[in-house]
């Protein structure tokens, strides 16, 4: 028998294979019982699912001492663990990555319905020790995941701007960790709400697609902090699903005129979401899926952790940093468009293109801002830090994500190849393009339109 440490065996924490459980009461009687899922916390504690006051969960709190054997599906060797019971949580990260995973164990088993977490009981490791086996069989990595992080850390530095910077994670993280499938949500704090700004690997880019926060993988690892991981499909924590549920309580059949459709996945296996942090503050969450079951493991966490981690470093760096375009989004030479109709709610701040939808929110606003003063005075090009000052646009004083909005404005009117673009003239400054003629409509909150050309 071997003594390890706990990092040396984290994929014996996946769920792939129930733990055993052993406790005994204050007489000594000894009781064993499958458990579903134990979850590493940090290289000292381990946590178990509590989802059934049985004999085993008496003698756990009574004894405060444990003995369960976990079973690593890569390398078919038996570990078995020592523990000391510390505590029950009931909310709170370490809850919310079990309450994800173990949804996912139900899903996969059949058992949705039956596996309900109650609690997460904190355990601290006394020993690990691997059992005597006849053979161990052990496949080698896929990819050296260290080296990976070095490289994107490198080529992410090199960012100009913002948008440079989400599409050059999206790009490391394809070329370097094998993932074909992503994106980038930013998150707006005031709304509650994240949006994307980035994908790759999909039909559509959903630039703009909006989802609550504490909804699906996602909205959980933005609200509790933590990076959220799934190895098998669960409809709980899906973010499409998430979708149509905030519709169907709304009364809604389908996504209505201001939706964007989500560009993810039909039936994905593996899900994983980390959050982007910066100085105690959460910007966004950092999304990837695969349709491979148990596609992320703990170390693939902690490499694209790393990778968030430095994307939200940089992008508070690269804030306002919008360098000059050496492409205009649209030539001067180009043959003037069709003339263009662009409708604003005063509502919702939701913009419409000839009656498409296009942005609503706070973009919504700026474009509305911008497009409204280029017919007042003729003005074409503007600052980051006047947007910032603007009452009218509401953004809170420390976390407005202005630049991310503006990114995903950009991309929309690029999106829809619209005769109205934005582009970049300047250290934080942008300029409004504009080929052919513009009518605007505004809809106040009563109904009443009124209408402007230029």
């Amino acid at each position: 028998m071997t003594k390890l440490a706990l990092d040396a065996i984290r994929d014996c924490f996946e769920g792939v294979v129930p733990a055993v459980l052993a406790t005994c009461d204050a007489d000594g009687v000894p009781n064993v019982s499958i458990i579903s899922q134990v979850h590493y916390v940090d290289h000292e504690r381990v946590a178990l699912t509590y989802q059934f006051f049985n004999k085993t969960r008496r003698n756990l709190v009574a004894t405060r001492a444990a003995t369960v054997s976990v079973y690593d599906p890569v390398g078919l060797v038996d570990f078995r663990l020592d523990l000391d019971y510390e505590e029950t949580q009931t909310d709170g990260p370490v809850f919310e990555s079990m309450k994800a995973k173990l949804a996912g164990i139900a899903s996969h088993t059949g058992m949705q319905g039956i596996f309900h977490l109650r609690g997460a009981d904190i355990c601290r490791v006394r020993s690990v020790v691997r059992m005597p086996a006849p053979a161990e069989l052990m496949s080698p990595p896929s990819r050296n995941l260290l080296s990976a992080v070095r490289r994107a850390f490198v080529e992410l530095a090199a960012a100009r701007d913002l948008g440079d910077l989400f599409d050059r994670t999206l790009d490391c993280i394809r070329n370097h960790f094998g993932i074909e499938h992503m994106m980038i949500l930013m998150l707006d704090e005031v709304a509650g709400r994240l949006f994307i700004v980035a994908s790759d690997g999909y039909d559509r880019s959903g630039i703009g697609s909006e989802l609550a926060l504490g909804d699906g993988v996602v909205g959980v690892a933005a609200r509790e902090r933590v990076p959220i991981r799934i190895g098998h499909m669960t409809s709980e924590y899906s973010y499409g699903t998430a979708i149509r549920d905030q519709a169907r309580d709304q009364g809604l059949t389908t996504l209505d005129a201001t939706e964007i459709p989500y560009p993810g996945l039909d039936a994905p296996e593996s899900q994983i979401a980390l959050p982007i942090l910066s100085q105690g503050r959460t910007l966004g969450v950092l999304f990837a899926e695969s349709v491979a079951p148990m596609r992320f493991r703990y170390d693939d966490e902690d490499a694209l952790a790393l990778v968030a981690d430095r994307l939200g470093e940089l992008a508070t760096f690269v804030q306002g940093e919008m360098t000059p375009s050496t492409d205009n989004v649209l030539p001067r030479s180009a043959a003037l468009k069709s003339p263009v109709a662009v409708r604003h709610y005063q509502a919702d701040d939701s913009v419409f293109l000839n009656h498409d939808y296009l942005i609503k929110g706070v973009a919504g606003a700026i474009f509305w801002k911008v497009v409204r003063e280029r017919v007042r005075s003729g003005r074409v090009e503007f600052s980051n830090r006047e947007l910032r000052l603007d009452p009218a646009l509401r953004l809170p004083e420390h976390a407005e994500n202005l630049e991310a909005r503006l990114v995903l404005l950009q991309r929309r009117l690029r999106e829809r190849s619209s005769a109205i673009q934005i582009e970049k003239c300047g250290r934080g400054r942008f300029r409004l393009v504009v080929l052919g003629s513009v009518s605007l409509e505004e809809i106040d909150r009563s109904g009443v339109q009124s209408l402007a050309n230029f």
